[in-house]
């Protein structure tokens, strides 16, 4: 039987919604990213002319196959000093455009960018711009949603619209995508709810965001009135489940496992403001194979927003009466609380990002491993700035290790390699290199992975809330998820949209 746990927000607030100055912030991207053609320089950095001693010693933490999630284990590149590997530019974008690029994935030769209704996949090692892809794959519509993973065999999917009519079309076909070659395994359609309690295909332009996730075996796709589950081999339906009002399913995580957000609104209008005070969330944990909760975990309301920063093992990310995360929660095998780590004293930053694609899941600077959770601190405010990665103990919420940024750098947690933290040191004074690092929580040890530097126009793409990073094959890629010009441009926009950087000698075998 499946277990339920609860969880009560211990205090209230008076905010009135999660921070996301999206518009603004996509604006100011746009405006130091965009250049006139040419300009900027790749910038080489490292200590000395040798590749580094230290060898990878963490294993795959679990057996992998090709229906598995991915879960790479980096291995420290041959040299450290960093080259560029990729770059995907554009040069006509004209002033007032704006292009949505949902979804960034990488694999040993391709890199793939979803671009409004079109997944581009492109050859590392290139100086591309639209018109060089290795595939292109239209869709019928624009992308809605995606997921961050990809799997053993190097595929993922994604979510479009029936067709390009903005204000009609409904966000209610998956299809699932091989990234080395661009080629579509199959597509399917799933049925769409209008937002708030009533659930059907009407037309109306008020509609519910579906979700989609990938575990083994699995294509799960949350779309208000329940969640469908997909056979990644053939797209078959292998189970769904469905929801009732007031209730609704609203996000769905992956990795190893599938943890499905439902949201239940009770009292008022749906999209009335303050809403949040009559929501009330539910976490199922589902076996992917079958569909079957395996546990429950409910939070009291008074919780503005939960996120799943990681399935397997089970942490959440909590905004209760609050509009940033104030407690990250860890679950044990059956749903229940293990540890609360309590984020109200400011010192620690935990962010998940609200987008207008539904990923309960993609929490940039929150990393989690077998034992520990790892986030940042908040910039210090002395000159030069710094901070610093804290790692919780999971079991008991209590502090273990910390790695300094040092003087005039921030560090940022980008992911697990095995039981090493993979973090983005990035310089503060733009004359120091930036540098990608593993650390070893277990001995404390930093082992220098790449050392870089970035053209002047390409800074921003460092902010990890605001763009997509990824660590995958030896390489580090940075990618924006949106591109703007504004306005009040006089001319045509020359922008960087990917940059992929890689050691400067081959890599071991």
């Amino acid at each position: 039987m499946p277990t339920e746990s609860r969880h009560g927000p211990h205090g209230s607030g008076n905010g009135t919604g999660r921070k996301g100055p999206r518009k603004l912030l996509i604006a100011l991207l746009a405006l130091v990213l965009a250049g006139t053609l040419g300009t900027g320089g790749w910038l080489l950095w490292g200590r000395g002319g040798g590749g580094s001693d230290a060898s990878g010693k963490s294993q795959d933490p679990v057996a992998q196959g090709p229906l598995d999630v991915r879960e790479t284990v980096e291995r420290p590149p041959a040299s450290i000093n960093g080259k560029m590997a990729f770059r995907f530019t554009v040069d006509d974008m004209k002033p007032g455009e704006h292009v949505e690029m949902p979804g960034m994935w990488a694999t040993d030769r391709i890199l793939a960018k979803g671009i409004n209704k079109t997944l581009v996949g492109m050859s590392i090692g290139t100086d591309a711009a639209p018109g060089d892809e290795k595939w292109r794959l239209a869709l019928d519509g624009p992308i809605c949603g995606y997921t961050r993973h990809v799997t053993g065999d190097n595929r993922t999917a994604v979510l479009f619209r029936a067709n390009d009519r903005a204000d009609e079309a409904l966000c209610n076909q998956v299809a699932f995508v091989d990234l080395d070659d661009g080629r579509l395994v199959w597509e399917a359609r799933f049925p769409v709810s209008q937002a708030g309690s009533e659930s059907a295909d009407a037309p109306g332009t008020d509609k519910d965001r579906p979700g989609v996730a990938v575990a083994h075996g699995t294509v799960a796709v949350t779309w208000g009135g329940g969640t469908l589950g997909y056979d990644m081999k053939n797209g078959d339906t292998r189970w769904s489940t469905t929801t009732t009002a007031p209730c609704q399913d609203m996000g769905v995580a992956g990795g190893r496992g599938l943890i499905v957000r439902e949201q239940c609104v009770s009292g008022e209008d749906p999209l009335s403001v303050g809403v949040w005070r009559s929501i009330t969330y539910k976490l199922r944990k589902l076996d992917p194979a079958t569909g079957k909760a395996l546990w429950t975990y409910s939070l009291d309301q008074g919780v503005r927003d939960v996120q799943v920063p990681s399935v397997d093992p089970a942490v959440i990310a909590v905004s209760a009466g609050d509009s940033e995360v104030t407690d990250l929660i860890s679950l044990d095998d059956q749903g229940h609380n293990r540890a609360t780590i309590s984020l109200r004293n400011g010192a620690y930053v935990a962010e998940c990002l609200l987008t207008d694609y539904l990923l309960i899941d993609d929490c940039p600077t929150i990393t989690v491993g077998k034992d520990q959770v790892f986030i940042r601190s908040k910039d210090q405010p002395e000159v030069p700035t710094w901070n610093w990665i804290i790692g919780f103990d999971l079991a008991t919420g209590k502090t273990t290790k910390k790695f300094d940024s040092g003087r005039g750098a921030l560090l940022y947690p980008v992911r697990m390699s095995g039981d090493q933290l993979l973090a983005l040191r990035v310089s503060e004074d733009n004359i120091a290199p930036n540098s990608l690092v593993a650390l070893e929580p277990g001995t404390d040890e930093e082992v220098p992975y790449l050392y870089f530097g970035l053209p002047y126009e390409a800074r921003l793409m460092t902010m990890m809330e605001h763009n997509d990073i990824i660590v995958q094959n030896g390489r580090l890629f940075f990618g924006v998820k949106s591109a703007q010009v504004p306005t009040d441009a006089k001319t045509k926009q020359w922008m960087y949209l990917v940059l992929g950087i890689e050691g400067s000698a081959p890599q071991k075998s």
